[in-house]
C-alpha cells in the first residue's frame, strides 16, 4: 500500500485515511510513535497560532500603538521593545489558556478521553457543525489553512529576519536578487 502524497513509499500503517487531510506523509514516522489525535491537536493548535500571526505581522505594518517605543513596523524588530515582564505575562497567560481549554488534560493518553475530536474546543457560535457533510468541508478546509499558515509565517519570519523589512514593505519594494557570474 502506497501513499497518496509519497507514491514512492510506503503509507505509514497509523495513517489509514480516518482523519481529514491524511494523505499518508509522514516523513518522520512521527505517528508510528505518537497518537494521531494529539498529533492533530497540535496541527491544528499551531495552524491556528500562525494564521494569527500572519494577521499581526501584515497588520503591525500598518497600525502601531502610539506610545514611546512602540512605533516599529517590522514584527521581529517590535518583539525586543517589549519589556521582559510582559513577556513573562504573555507566557503565563498563554499556559493558562492551554490548560484550561484541554481541562487540566495535556498528555497524549488522556487528552482525549472524553471522546473530543481533535481541535474541537466546544466554541460554534455559528451553529456550523449542525451539517455533518459542511462540518467535514470546514474542518477539511481549516486544516489545509493552517498548513499553509505555517509556511507562510516561516517565510515572513525569515524575509523580515533577512531584509529587515515587513512583508507589505518587501512586496512593494521587491527587487530579484542578483546572481552574479551565473
Amino acid at each position: 500500500d502506497r501513499s497518496y502524497s509519497m507514491p514512492f513509499l510506503e503509507r505509514p500503517p497509523a495513517l489509514d485515511g480516518s482523519l481529514a487531510g491524511d494523505v499518508g506523509f509522514d516523513p518522520l514516522g512521527f505517528s508510528n510513535y505518537f497518537d494521531l489525535k494529539w498529533l492533530r491537536e497540535a496541527e491544528l493548535k499551531h495552524g491556528r497560532v500562525c494564521m494569527l500571526g500572519c494577521t499581526g505581522f501584515i497588520t503591525q505594518e500598518k497600525i502601531q500603538l502610539p506610545l514611546p517605543g512602540f512605533d516599529n513596523k517590522v514584527a521581529t524588530e517590535a518583539f525586543f521593545s517589549v519589556p521582559a515582564g510582559g513577556l513573562w505575562q504573555i507566557f503565563f497567560t498563554l499556559g493558562a489558556i492551554e490548560i484550561l481549554s484541554n481541562g487540566g488534560k495535556l498528555a497524549p493518553g488522556d487528552m482525549f478521553a472524553d471522546g473530543r475530536a481533535p481541535g474541537d474546543l466546544g466554541f460554534d457560535p455559528l451553529n456550523l457543525s449542525g451539517d455533518d457533510a459542511a462540518l467535514r468541508r470546514f474542518i477539511l478546509a481549516e486544516l489545509k489553512h493552517c498548513r499553509l499558515a505555517m509556511i507562510g509565517l516561516g517565510g515572513m519570519l525569515h524575509q523580515m529576519l533577512i531584509t529587515k523589512q515587513g512583508p507589505l514593505d518587501q512586496l512593494a519594494n521587491f527587487q530579484p536578487i542578483q546572481y552574479y557570474g551565473l
